[in-house]
């Protein structure tokens, strides 16, 4: 593709940041060129984005139903896994989906909520509450 054909069709993401992509310049040599989006990527995103969404309302409604405890939205929430949320309080895996549990993620010690919390980068009371406070 020409370095002035390159896509740049504006998308959510190009305020934020561009994409680097190949071009050929005007004597045929590979440069680099920097795209805001393309209309493809634009539609592939959004039905990502839809698919993320749904999956969070999803884990909502079964901390609401007591079916799970707010680790799970979170998780949904901050695109994390339980291998994730691991590294990132030091629980072992099995620790963590027996806290996905609403008895025992009820039961954890305020040292262990802040953990999560930290991992999370809420606070204990909104990790317990599902409150999401954006800065």
């Amino acid at each position: 593709m020409k370095k002035d054909k390159v896509p740049q069709d504006l998308s959510s993401l190009g305020k934020i940041t561009k994409e680097v992509c190949y071009a050929t310049d005007n004597t045929g040599k590979y440069v680099t060129a920097l795209s805001s989006g393309w209309e493809v990527k634009i539609k592939a995103l959004d039905v990502a984005w839809n698919d993320i969404e749904k999956r969070i309302e999803t884990a909502r409604e079964q901390v609401l139903t007591n079916h799970a405890s707010p680790l799970l939205f979170f998780m949904e929430y901050r695109l994390m896994d339980i291998g994730i949320l691991a590294d990132y309080t030091g629980f072992w895996k099995w620790q963590i989906k027996r806290h996905l549990k609403p008895k025992v993620f009820n039961r954890l010690s305020s040292k262990k909520l802040q953990k999560y919390a930290t991992a999370f980068d809420v606070k204990v009371e909104e990790l317990k509450n599902m409150t999401i406070h954006e800065d």
